[in-house]
Order: structure tokens, then sequence, then C-alpha cells
């Protein structure tokens, strides 16, 4: 039986992005009530991630438990290249909050935040939600987009209370465990032009 949480089922292979406490990726798990269509993944190693993210422990067991694919020390830069995610491909690609942390010179603007078209499956898209007020609006996710060869075709209003049990987390060092304001934020879903389809 096919479920949905907003713009999610259980029928499309997931590949979530730099998660910081795991607990969007738990949110999915526990709406689709199995998670072997999903890959979670995180920028830090599990050890560093049990020290900033308390929090994830039990989201990571929930994931484990419902058959999600869970892997550590991926980077959105060369995931495609990982051993695990290199032969894979997708129906949707999430990525939350790129900027959540504070790493020098990378940010919602770096061109090569969302440059994954290759793991997607034909029609695919990537998702990426990220606040668009000021000052963050100035970082114009979509200008990256286009010169990844990807274009937007929809723009949706982000609803925290919309995923029961998420939490969003920063993503650095300082209070890594804390929240941070959403603001005004919204979905950026984009997919492959179609001259780069591979």
């Amino acid at each position: 039986m096919e479920r949905w949480i907003e713009n999610h089922c259980n029928s499309q292979q997931i590949l979530l992005v730099g998660e910081g406490d795991f607990s969007f990726s738990a949110c999915l798990a526990r709406a689709f009530g199995c998670a072997t269509n999903m890959v979670a993944t995180s920028l830090d190693s599990q050890a560093s991630e049990w020290g900033k993210h308390w929090s994830c422990v039990s989201h990571l067991n929930d994931l484990r438990q419902r058959g999600c694919q869970v892997l550590h020390d991926v980077n959105v830069h060369d995931m495609h290249r990982h051993y695990f995610l290199s032969w894979k491909k997708f129906d949707v690609i999430i990525f939350n909050f790129p900027h959540a942390g504070h790493y020098p010179g990378f940010g919602e603007s770096h061109p090569r935040v969302i440059d994954a078209r290759v793991m997607l499956r034909p029609g695919g898209e990537i998702h990426v939600t990220t606040r668009d007020d000021y000052p963050y609006n100035t970082w114009h996710v979509d200008s990256p987009a286009s010169s990844a060869g990807l274009f937007l075709t929809e723009k949706v209003w982000f609803e925290k209370s919309d995923y029961p049990g998420y939490h969003n987390r920063r993503g650095g060092d300082i209070d890594s465990n804390e929240t941070f304001a959403l603001g005004e934020s919204y979905t950026f879903k984009f997919e492959a032009k179609p001259y780069c389809m591979y």
C-alpha cells in the first residue's frame, strides 16, 4: 500500500543527505511504516555524530529497525563516487538546510551543494529546503542548481509541523544539537535538464 507524507511516499527510492540528528529520516520512516526504500546519510562519522547530536541515537535505532540503510562520512561533493551509492539511482534526493553549520566557503550558494543529478532516475527530483528570507535569499539557491544542470519545477512552503518528530539541528560544532529559527523556509524542487540525464 502506498503511503505519503507531504512530498514523499514509500514507493520512491529516497536518499537523504546531510542529516543532523536523523529526525527527518525517522519521521519519514514512521510515516511509511518501513524504510527499506530509504538511504539516510550524514557528513559526520558515527562517533562524531553521537558527540554532536546525542538525540540521534533513538532515531538511528528506529531507522535501522525499519530497514533504512544508514551511512556516515558521506560528503555531498563526491557522494556519487561513494562505494555504496555509486551504483544506485534515486527518485528523490533530499537535502534539508545545507547551511545548518558554519563551514567556510560552503553554503546554499556553493555550486556543488546540489550537484547530484547523476544519481537521479529519469524524472527524479532533488529537494533542497532552505530559508528564503533575508539574508538567506541572497544566496539564490536556484543559481547553483542551474549551473549543475538542474531546473526549478516547484517551490513549496516548508511547514515543520507537517513532519512529526522532526527537529532541525545545527550542523557545526557550536551548539550543534540546538535548533535554529526556520523563518520563511521553502522546499525547492529541481529536476535534471534533459541533456544532463545519464
